[in-house]
């Protein structure tokens, strides 16, 4: 099958620079044009998003500090998959149970997004999860400073719409949920009467 006119050619690679979390990557690539450049981007693994319900349907959330921005951040779990998840479920419910303390009864898919593939190679997977309870213990990294609180769907939209909530994966997955649900999507309803 041919190449999609609009594609580059990649004609070298390498490591820029490296950290725990991600790479910068370097490449020289041939335009469609013939002209070459350099492009860099970020590198990072798969990541999970979860919005997870507890039985009552309040959505529980994470108060952390986000040292780029400098404040506190209002938003959902979020991590990255590691070598020892046996899916992205796995992850999502290790990421779940790491930051919140909480356990699902129950995940299911939401979307799977490119978060900003102009610059970052970026893949994050969002879940909704169902049923969760502070059965877990709280397993911060040594760079996390968490609070866990609860709110309902309806704050949490609220909180989005004022622009309170400025975290991306957050207002994403609340966003897409809230516009087109799963299929189990009244339980939350029913439960808040």
């Amino acid at each position: 099958m041919p190449a999609d006119p609009l594609s580059w050619e990649t004609v070298d690679r390498q490591i820029a620079y490296t950290c725990p979390g991600f790479d910068i990557v370097n490449e020289t690539v041939r335009l469609p044009g013939g002209t070459e450049t350099d492009f860099d981007y970020l590198s990072e693994p798969e990541s999970v998003c979860i919005l997870p319900f507890t039985p009552d349907g309040d959505v529980v959330c994470i108060e952390e500090w986000r040292q780029a921005v400098a404040r506190v951040n209002r938003g959902l779990p979020v991590g990255g998959v590691e070598p020892e998840d046996d899916d992205l479920t796995a992850a999502a419910r290790r990421e779940l149970a790491e930051e919140t303390g909480h356990e699902a009864e129950t995940l299911e898919e939401l979307l799977t997004v490119e978060p900003s593939n102009g610059i970052s190679d970026s893949v994050m997977h969002f879940f909704v999860a169902r049923g969760c309870r502070p059965t877990a213990e709280q397993r911060l990294d040594h760079n996390e400073s968490i609070r866990v609180t609860q709110a309902s769907l309806e704050e949490l939209l609220s909180a989005i719409g004022s622009g309170d909530v400025r975290d991306g994966r957050t207002v994403l997955a609340v966003s897409y949920y809230q516009l087109f649900g799963t299929d189990a999507g009244s339980e939350e309803k029913a439960a808040r009467g």
